[in-house]
C-alpha cells in the first residue's frame, strides 16, 4: 500500500512552520496514542503513522529531502520510518512542555547539568511611624533577622576542607525524571533538593544547610506623605540565594501610629476642637494646632455643634501627590460642668427666655419636633 503524504497526516500545509508541525503531532499523538486506546490496532496503526510523519518533517534534512523527492527521497534506513513502535520521538515532542512545568523554574535541570539556582525568600518588616514623621519624612535604623551565607563554610555546607559531593540519585543534575505513562515528568531530586550536591560532612557551624541566621542593621528612609500600609522596597535585602542565586527583597511596610490631636483620610488630617457654649452662640475666634504649628479661625454666631471649618493645604502632601490636602477642624459645643450658683441662676433665665419663644430661639428643635408628629400622625 502506498504511503500517505507527511502533510496530509499530519493536516497541514506544506509551508507549515515547525512550530505548526509539533502542534499539530502532539495533539494527534495524544489522541491516538496506545496507552489511551488499549486493544486498539487502528489507533495504534495511526500513532505510528503520525509519528513517522512528525520524525521525518521536524528534521531539515529530511524535510527538504522529502519535499524533493517524496517518499524516495527518504528512507528508513536513515533513523527516521515507522520502524520504531517505541516513543521516542513522543517524549521529545514533550519533554520540554513538562520540563517546565515540572522542572525548577530556579535555572537547574536533568538535560543541563547544572544545580538548581534559587533566588532568596522576601522578607517583611512592619515599621510604625508618627504621624509626624509620615508627613515630613525620616531616616531610621532597623534591626532585621535574616539568612546568610555560613561564613566557615563560605555557603557549601560542607567542612573546611572538603567539598559536597555529586549526588547519587540525580547524578548531579538536580532532577530527576519519572515515566508515569506515556508522560515524562521531570522533578526535583528528592535527595539533593535540586542543589545536585549531597555533604556527606557537614559544617560544623550550619550544621550542612550553608546559611546561618543573623541579624543586620539597615537604614531606611521613610519618604515624606507616606500612608498607612504603604511599602518601601530594599531590594537585595532579603535572605540569601541558594547556590549563588540572587538574594530576596526586604519590604518595609510602613504602620501609623494613633495621633493624640489627628486623624489621617488620606492627605486630609481631621480634629476636634471644643469651644465654649458661648463662643458658639456669640462667635468669636479660637486657636487651633496643625503639623506646621498654630493657627485660627473665625467662629462665627450660632454656631451648632460638629460643624467643620475647612483650613485649605494644612494637610499632607502624600508620596504620589502634587498638592497638600486640608484640615478639617469640627468645632464641639462643649457643656459646662460643675456649676456654680449664679451660673445655674443665669442658665435657668434663659432657657425660661427659650421656652417662652422657642420658635425663634431654638429652629432645629421646632424642625425636629414637626417631623416626630408628622411621623405619629398627631
Amino acid at each position: 500500500m502506498a504511503k500517505r503524504d507527511y502533510y496530509e497526516i499530519l493536516g497541514v500545509n506544506r509551508d507549515a512552520s515547525d512550530d505548526e508541525i509539533k502542534k499539530s503531532y502532539r495533539k494527534l499523538a495524544m489522541k491516538h496514542h496506545p496507552d489511551r486506546n488499549p486493544d486498539d490496532k487502528d489507533a495504534e496503526a495511526r500513532f505510528k503513522e503520525v509519528k513517522e510523519a512528525y520524525e521525518m518533517l521536524s528534521d531539515s534534512q529530511k524535510r527538504a529531502a522529502y519535499d524533493a523527492y517524496g517518499h524516495a527521497g527518504v528512507d528508513a534506513s536513515m533513523g527516521g520510518g515507522a520502524g520504531g513502535a517505541g516513543q521516542g520521538g513522543f517524549a521529545d515532542a514533550f519533554g520540554d512542555i513538562f520540563g517546565e512545568i515540572f522542572g525548577g523554574a530556579g535555572g537547574g535541570g536533568g538535560r543541563g547539568g547544572r544545580s538548581n539556582v534559587y533566588r532568596g525568600a522576601d522578607l517583611r518588616y512592619n515599621l510604625e511611624v508618627s504621624l509626624e514623621e509620615a508627613a515630613h519624612g525620616t531616616e531610621t535604623r532597623i534591626r532585621i533577622p535574616t539568612m546568610e551565607d555560613c561564613e566557615t563554610c563560605h555557603g557549601s555546607g560542607a567542612k573546611p576542607g572538603t567539598q559536597p559531593k555529586t549526588c547519587p540519585t540525580c547524578n548531579g543534575h538536580g532532577q530527576v525524571r519519572m515515566q508515569q505513562g506515556f508522560f515524562s515528568i521531570q522533578q526535583t531530586c528528592p535527595k539533593c533538593h535540586g542543589s545536585g550536591k549531597v555533604v556527606t560532612d557537614p559544617c560544623g557551624t550550619c550544621n550542612g544547610a550553608g546559611r546561618t541566621k543573623k541579624q543586620k542593621t539597615l537604614s531606611v528612609k521613610i519618604p515624606a506623605g507616606v500612608d498607612e500600609g504603604d511599602r518601601i522596597r530594599l531590594s537585595g535585602e532579603g535572605e540569601a540565594g541558594v547556590n549563588g542565586g540572587p538574594s530576596g527583597d526586604l519590604y518595609v511596610v510602613i504602620h501609623i501610629r494613633e495621633h493624640a490631636v489627628f486623624t489621617r483620610d488620606h492627605n486630609d488630617l481631621h480634629c476636634e476642637m471644643p469651644i465654649s457654649f458661648t463662643t458658639a452662640a456669640l462667635g468669636g475666634e479660637i486657636e487651633i494646632p496643625t503639623l506646621d504649628g498654630a493657627a485660627k479661625i473665625k467662629i462665627p454666631a450660632e454656631t451648632q455643634s460638629g460643624k467643620a471649618f475647612r483650613l485649605r493645604g494644612k494637610g499632607i502632601k502624600g508620596v504620589r501627590s502634587n498638592s497638600y490636602g486640608d484640615l478639617l477642624c469640627h468645632v464641639v459645643v462643649e457643656t459646662p460642668v460643675n456649676l456654680t450658683a449664679r451660673q445655674r441662676e443665669l442658665l435657668e433665665e434663659l432657657e425660661t427666655i427659650n421656652v417662652r419663644d422657642g420658635s425663634s430661639h431654638n429652629p432645629r428643635a421646632k424642625s425636629w419636633m414637626a417631623k416626630v408628629k408628622e411621623f405619629f400622625g398627631t
